[in-house]
């Protein structure tokens, strides 16, 4: 039989390729491919970056932050007499970016290599003779840039706050509305105990309270000016380089750090770790929610659309993936903490690597911290919790998750180590010849002699081994209620 050639038209698309070389890109003709990350996708993008984190480290508003740092720093200056107080006030008219050229900046940083001299030069050629000798008068590139990091930092926990309150919020309301509702509790994903649903949200209320009070004391260290010349010593600065530093501050609205960071970097580390490990409870908090809509338990539902799509060909899905983006803005905002960490290893006085390594960490734990917030805020607000679900399975595995009562009931009379050995013994009998646990327990002589008969069926009832549980409930909402936020 003669071998059989199939011949193919190539896609116009691909009909100039020779081979099937995966370095050869996809190009759109009339694409002039300016968004390349994920997070400037017009299409995807949403799902990794909000409105405000944008907001916040738009490249032209950085750059206007940095102008605005330079014309407080002359304000400062003429507020105690290092430069005239006319030319402060024409470097302060004139600090404004919409007034300059950006492509000549941005043309100017890619020929110099220096990423604050070119704005500088446009700054000054906005200002008279007199007044450009005092742009940037004693300070150093890092001074501007790490004060306006800390003016972007304090922008980031602001939106933080907010979202995070809003946040505690709600879950608080949930929790006080499932106070009572009874639901197995999972230790290493099998039925352990009865709990309630909300002793579990009081949990993840505590957890997050936590984070508030910590990125509430971040604040008092990280946010603060940097302000120290060449290397440090506020040489350029003259005699009245403290009082300018405390001026300089006090303008700003930030602190005052006792010696310069321009190479101790755990300021920004400990910022850029705050918000990871804060996204990490989000998104345990995710994760759980998502386990728990699993149609096998089915004890709550996220919240669906009919707009929304689950899959391109299983049309009966219905994915939580709010609840997975949170755990994805989790996972990515771990990988910051590695470059911050990496950010403090630095030499001597001054050694810029750090800051730009900064300058992508900072902005995209940020991103990813407020994103997590968002979606887990909006999968809150749109979740069912199915309480007649949370009963049902908690009934179902009743016989199990009752044992534990078992043992301190019959240790009463026989020692807690004997009462254990005796249920160890005959849960594992059941488990393993897959016979009823009640009807083995109800049985068992042993038992029988350490257990009054008629408080068998009540040590049979998960709900009667609720605990403290209510009370724990209680005293975590008070804590809410307690907080000024």
């Amino acid at each position: 039989m003669e071998p059989q050639t199939l011949n193919v038209t190539p896609h116009p698309a691909f009909a100039a390729r020779r081979s099937c070389s995966v370095s050869e890109p996809a190009l759109v003709d009339d694409c002039r491919h300016e968004h390349s990350h994920i997070l400037d996708s017009k299409v995807h993008g949403g799902g990794y970056a909000g409105a405000a984190s944008r907001a916040i480290f738009c490249g032209r508003c950085r750059l206007q932050r940095w102008l605005d740092v330079e014309s407080v720093l002359a304000m400062a200056q003429a507020e105690v007499h290092m430069i005239p107080l006319q030319a402060a006030l024409e470097i302060q008219r004139s600090a404004k970016l919409s007034a300059m050229n950006l492509d000549q900046i941005a043309d100017g940083v890619s020929k110099t290599g220096h990423s604050l001299m070119p704005l500088l030069r446009a700054l000054q050629d906005n200002c008279s003779p007199s007044a450009r000798e005092y742009v940037h008068y004693g300070a150093t590139t890092q001074d501007i840039q790490d004060t306006a990091q800390s003016l972007e930092m304090r922008d980031v926990l602001d939106s933080v706050d907010v979202a995070l309150d809003a946040l505690i919020a709600q879950l608080a309301a949930l929790a006080n509305a499932h106070r009572g509702s009874l639901m197995v509790a999972r230790t290493h994903s099998i039925p352990a105990l009865p709990t309630t649903f909300g002793l579990k949200v009081a949990g993840w209320i505590d957890e997050l309270l936590r984070h508030r009070d910590r990125l509430g004391q971040a604040r008092q260290r990280v946010l603060v000016v940097q302000l120290f010349g060449g290397v440090g010593t506020m040489a350029a600065f003259g005699p009245d380089a403290m009082a300018l530093l405390n001026v300089f501050a006090r303008r700003l609205c930030l602190g005052v750090p006792h010696a310069g960071w321009h190479v101790a970097r755990d300021r920004v580390a400990e910022f850029v770790s705050a918000l990871a490990m804060m996204t990490a409870s989000l998104a345990r908090v995710a994760d759980e929610i998502r386990t728990l809509n699993r149609w096998e338990i089915a004890e709550v539902e996220v919240g669906w659309s009919e707009q929304q799509i689950g899959s391109s060909t299983m049309p009966h899905k219905r994915n939580p993936e709010g609840c997975e983006q949170v755990v994805v803005m989790a996972r990515l905002a771990k990988a910051q903490v590695v470059l911050a960490l990496d950010a403090m290893i630095l030499e001597h006085e001054r050694d810029y690597r750090g800051t730009r390594l900064e300058w992508c960490a900072v902005a995209d734990v940020s991103h990813y911290a407020l994103t997590a917030l968002a979606l887990l805020s909006d999968t809150i607000g749109k979740l069912t919790v199915n309480d007649a679900a949370m009963d049902r399975n908690a009934h179902a595995y009743g016989d199990a998750i009752c044992m534990e009562a078992f043992v301190f009931e019959m240790a009463k009379t026989l020692g807690k180590s004997s009462a254990y050995e005796i249920i160890f013994e005959l849960t594992q009998a059941c488990q393993r010849d897959r016979v009823s646990i009640r009807e083995a327990v109800e049985c068992d002589p042993r038992v029988l002699a350490a257990v009054d008969g008629g408080k068998l069926a009540r040590l049979f009832e998960p709900r009667a081994h609720l605990g403290m549980a209510e009370t724990i409930v209680d005293d975590v909402l008070t804590q809410v209620g307690n907080r000024r936020f």
